[in-house]
C-alpha cells in the first residue's frame, strides 16, 4: 500500500445500535485504547482469525505500532463511555481504494450486531474520504466474520481476482468487496 498523507482526518460519527434506539459513536483510535483492544482475543486461534498474527496474547505495543503507518486510520466504536469495537481503514492512494481490516468486537457483546454497526461506520468513513472501492479479506475459517460482513453488504470478489491477491498471502483469504448495488452506490 502507498503512504497517504492527504486523507481527511477521522471525525466522530453517530451510529445507531441494532436495537434501533441506542446511539453509538465511531471515534478515532488513540494509544490509550490499545490496552482494551489487546485484551479482547481469548486464544491464539482467535488472534489468527482477527489479524493473522501468531502472537498471543497480543501486546498493547503491537496495536499501538499498527497506527504508525500513514495509510492506516483506526477507529473505535463506543457505547456510552465503553469501547466495544475496533477496526481499521487501510488506504491505497494508487488504486483509489480502501481495505477494512482488523475488525473486532468486545467478547462479551458479540453476536448482537455490533460488528455490522462498526463496519457500516467504517464504510461511511471510506465514502467520506472519497474511496469508491472498499475491500476486505477474511480468514476462510472465520465463519462468524463472514456472516457479519455479508450482512453489512459485502460480496465475494471475482474468483480470479481473489486467486491473484492470495498468491502473496499466507492463507487463501476470502476477499470481499462492498456491494455497490446493495448499498446504494
Amino acid at each position: 500500500m502507498s503512504v497517504v498523507t492527504d486523507w481527511p482526518m477521522p471525525v466522530q460519527d453517530q451510529l445507531i445500535a441494532p436495537d434501533g434506539m441506542t446511539q453509538m459513536d465511531l471515534l478515532p483510535f488513540v494509544a490509550a485504547h490499545a490496552v482494551t483492544v489487546a485484551g479482547w482475543p481469548s486464544s491464539s486461534r482467535e488472534v489468527v482469525m482477527w489479524c493473522g498474527r501468531q502472537e498471543f496474547p497480543v501486546l498493547t505495543q503491537t496495536i499501538s505500532d499498527w497506527q504508525r503507518d500513514d495509510d492506516v486510520q483506526a477507529h473505535i466504536l463506543v457505547d456510552d463511555d465503553r469501547v466495544v469495537g475496533y477496526g481499521e481503514l487501510w488506504f491505497d492512494a494508487e488504486e483509489d481504494e480502501v481495505e477494512l481490516a482488523r475488525i473486532i468486537v468486545a467478547p462479551d457483546i458479540r453476536g448482537k450486531g455490533l460488528g455490522r454497526v462498526l463496519v457500516r461506520g467504517l464504510l461511511a468513513q471510506a465514502r467520506a474520504a472519497g474511496c469508491p472501492d472498499v475491500f476486505m479479506r477474511v480468514h476462510p475459517d472465520n465463519e462468524t466474520a463472514l456472516r457479519c460482513y455479508r450482512g453489512a453488504g459485502f460480496v465475494p470478489v471475482d474468483a480470479s481476482l481473489a486467486e491473484s491477491w492470495n498468491a502473496a498471502q499466507p492463507v487463501n483469504y476470502v476477499w470481499l468487496q462492498r456491494d455497490a448495488e446493495a448499498s446504494g452506490g
